[in-house]
């Protein structure tokens, strides 16, 4: 009897040991597989998440380097252009210099021509001036010899001092004696030519010297009386110029066009005609009316393609946008 009684607390202790052993074996084993798979899940998603982060740094860094790349890359090449700006606008300028010089040398050159053509025309008139003088004594002298050769078929003496005397006396003005008047219609027919042919040249001169001396309203009225007075003679074609060149620096181009074209129509073979056709068209130009402007200036290369004016032409065709 006391040997059961002493075993049933040994085994039932046993079992109970056994059974506490058991669970706790399985309270372990069991919680235990669930706790390192997450933990093992976790630290791969912290490595991803650290291997995600350092991939975006990486890309942060190298967009960072590009885009450092590309400012210099953008700044070198705004560097460049500005360069180049600055050259364009330099060698532009350079070229306006240059077309401005070109320019004022050909006006320069185009008035030292035009003043040399006065020159000439000038000296022309004075020759043929000289010529007709010269004409004019010869005349006199054949109508003084034939007074002489009359002289024995005069009655008496009184004759002789009437030659000595009419060629000093206005025609006409003398009254002469009676046994004279066969020999004053020669004398006065001679005389009466050179009063009426010696203005031409100098009212020309006498005009021209007031349009240099800018005495333009004198000059004006002296130019139109000598070309009212010679409406054909090649000089007027000069008075028609330069009353046209007083017409533009008063400010009056309307009337300068009109005297440019009356010269170019009448007087087509005067000297001044390449230069009435370069102002005609800087007087359009300044009456806003470039397209004339332009076939003026065409006209005036075409119909003189190497004299001065014809470069300045070329040179103002280019300053309006013409080839």
């Amino acid at each position: 009897m006391p040997y059961p009684c002493l075993k049933e607390p040994n085994v039932s202790r046993f079992r109970l040991l056994s059974l506490a052993a058991a669970v706790a074996v399985l309270f372990l084993s069991v919680p235990a597989r669930p706790a390192h798979a997450e933990s093992k899940d976790m630290i791969q998603l912290q490595t991803q998440i650290q291997d995600l982060q350092n991939a975006v740094a990486k890309l942060q860094q190298s967009n960072d380097e590009r885009m450092g790349v590309l400012k210099d890359l953008v700044q070198q090449s705004a560097d460049a252009v500005n360069k180049m700006s600055v050259a364009v606008d330099g060698m532009a300028l350079k070229l306006q210099n240059q077309q401005d010089a070109a320019a004022t040398k050909s006006d320069q050159l185009s008035s030292q021509i035009q003043s040399l053509n006065d020159s000439i025309d000038e000296l022309k008139a004075r020759m043929a001036r000289m010529e007709k003088s010269l004409g004019d004594i010869q005349g006199q002298q054949q109508s003084m010899s034939g007074i002489l050769n009359n002289l024995p078929q005069s009655t008496g003496t009184p004759a002789g001092p009437a030659p000595a005397t009419q060629p000093s006396n206005p025609p006409g003005n003398d009254p002469g004696s009676t046994s004279n008047q066969g020999g004053l219609p020669p004398t006065s027919s001679v005389v009466a030519p050179a009063v009426a042919a010696a203005p031409i040249g100098d009212m020309y001169r006498t005009a021209y010297g007031d349009y240099i001396g800018a005495k333009y309203p004198l000059a004006a009225s002296e130019f139109q009386a000598m070309a009212a007075a010679y409406p054909d003679d090649n000089l007027s074609g000069n008075a028609y110029f330069y009353i046209g060149e007083i017409d533009l620096r008063t400010q009056k181009p309307t009337a300068a066009v009109k005297m440019y074209n009356h010269l170019i129509e009448h007087f087509p073979d005067n000297v001044k005609v390449p230069a009435a056709h370069l102002h005609k068209a800087e007087a359009m130009i300044t009456m806003k009316q470039n397209d004339g402007a332009a076939r003026e200036l065409e006209a005036l290369i075409q119909r003189f393609p190497n004299s001065p004016e014809a470069s300045t032409a070329r040179t103002r065709l280019a300053s309006l946008g013409r080839h």
